[in-house]
């Protein structure tokens, strides 16, 4: 058997006052006495009263509580995005319930009901694919309040992202600008249809007429630092003649970086390495790393701002809108050389 649950009437019975004036007290009205809220507090506490939100939420239709999906958890870039979420959203007085989907597109759909079934008031999602989301589309078309932090700008969802495109196109374009025109692409996100960084690099090649060749890319299937070397390796085992590579997280770019200083490159000399997200090992790295800049504070600020706008909307969701900020390219020793 559970502990039992302590109600007001065992507070108004211990204190001596009414149910109604506990309830007024715990809930710091200034009807009640300084005095005596403080001692019905204290009463609280001492029978370890907790308040039952189940039964404050179907009075005001508001569980107080936001879902937040991320792909993973260990990516060093998605742990600052969601504590800088759980502050921001407490500021607010709303709780954070946490789940990832570990890029599995049945667990995202998985982890996405639970949220519904405890009924929260909103949703930030990290999605797996930036392209499928039909099953996200569904969710919103019911009613729920959903903001994406990275996705398709036509998917009819609220999306709040950096502008990965224009990070890779301005990342590239730093490469062609230092002399370099074979240019390795390390990108994973691929296999999930999320082309938005091939697609900057490609417009970089293009307006330099430089030609895409398949030989320069690498697929891995995770973002982590082992990958990043794997497809160091791989690509240089293509005899194609690279000098640079761009990868699509810092972490590969670390794994890159460590293949070159095992095989004798060095960087930026013999090859110029630049990455994704500016996490705080890619600026404390051996050689540190050139990298497209994250704005966590920005992202997460405009992405809970608008599922706050969400929610108090009422029965009737605005239109959904896209917010694409454009980021900042933190040019580093590994491919500048200064």
């Amino acid at each position: 058997m559970g502990r039992p649950i302590v109600r007001l009437k065992d507070i108004a019975d211990r204190t001596g006052f009414s149910v109604n004036t506990v309830s007024l007290a715990l809930r710091d009205s200034p009807r009640i006495p300084a005095d005596t809220r403080q001692l019905i507090r204290d009463a609280a506490e001492a029978l370890n009263y907790l308040p039952n939100h189940i039964a404050k939420s179907l009075v005001s239709r508001e569980t107080r509580t936001i879902g937040l999906v991320l792909t993973s958890i260990t990516n060093p870039i998605l742990t600052r995005v969601a504590q800088a979420i759980e502050l921001r959203l407490a500021e607010k007085g709303y709780l954070t319930l946490f789940a990832t989907s570990n890029g599995d597109a049945q667990e995202e759909k998985k982890v996405i009901e639970m949220f519904r079934s405890r009924q929260v008031d909103g949703m930030l999602i990290y999605p797996r694919s930036h392209r499928e989301l039909d099953h996200i589309r569904r969710v919103r078309l019911a009613g729920h309040r959903v903001v994406l932090l990275a996705g398709d700008p036509d998917a009819d969802v609220d999306v709040v992202s950096m502008d990965t495109r224009q990070g890779s196109y301005k990342a590239a374009r730093h490469l062609i600008e230092r002399g370099h025109r074979r240019i390795g692409l390390i990108d994973g996100g691929q296999q999930r249809g999320n082309l938005e960084k091939r697609e900057g690099y490609l417009r970089a090649l293009a307006e330099a007429g430089i030609a895409d060749d398949a030989v320069l890319h690498a697929e891995p299937g995770t973002h982590s630092v082992m990958a990043g070397h794997a497809a160091m390796a791989e690509l240089m085992a293509r005899g194609n003649r690279m000098t640079a590579v761009l990868a699509a997280t810092d972490s590969m770019a670390l794994g890159a970086l460590r293949w070159a200083k095992e095989n004798g490159l060095q960087v930026p000399g013999d090859m110029a390495i630049v990455g994704f997200d500016n996490i705080e090992f890619a600026e404390h790295a051996a050689t540190p790393i050139t990298s497209v800049d994250y704005a966590v504070d920005t992202v997460t600020e405009l992405a809970v701002d608008r599922l706050i706008e969400l929610i108090q909307a009422g029965d009737g969701l605005p239109g959904a809108r896209v917010t694409l900020i454009e980021p900042d390219l933190v040019v580093r020793e590994s491919s500048s050389g200064s």
